[in-house]
């Protein structure tokens, strides 16, 4: 990975209609690292998807497209990742990571993550 901050996209999926697909799309399009993280290995673009739980450094972004009850046995692991903040797109929203997240010094943002990189606030 590049010295650019990485966002990584949990949840993310080959198929071309959901919106984690678009999101690793869009992210790389407008130059930022991506780390995909799925249920299944597999591919988007040039992007790999991977299963494992790797530990990059320089993690700014977390950016979920889970459902909560699916989140729960990611906490660790995204908590290990030290990022600046964690993006619960619609349908992801979930008070529980969100308290645990702002104690650990992480900021939670409930938005979109498309939305935003076409609107200039990612």
């Amino acid at each position: 990975m590049s010295d650019k901050k990485l966002t990584v996209v949990l949840g993310a999926s080959p198929n071309p209609g959901r919106y984690s697909y678009l999101a690793v799309n869009r992210l790389v399009a407008k130059g930022h690292p991506v780390l995909a993280i799925g249920k299944r290995d597999g591919q988007i673009g040039d992007i790999p998807i991977t299963k494992d739980h790797p530990l990059p450094g320089n993690v700014d972004t977390v950016t979920l497209y889970m459902n909560p009850g699916l989140q729960k046995e990611y906490y660790d692991y995204i908590f290990q990742l030290h990022p600046k903040r964690i993006i619960f797109n619609p349908g992801t929203e979930n008070d529980e990571l969100a308290k645990q997240a702002e104690s650990k010094g992480i900021e939670p943002v409930e938005a979109c993550t498309l939305v935003m990189l076409s609107t200039g606030q990612y």
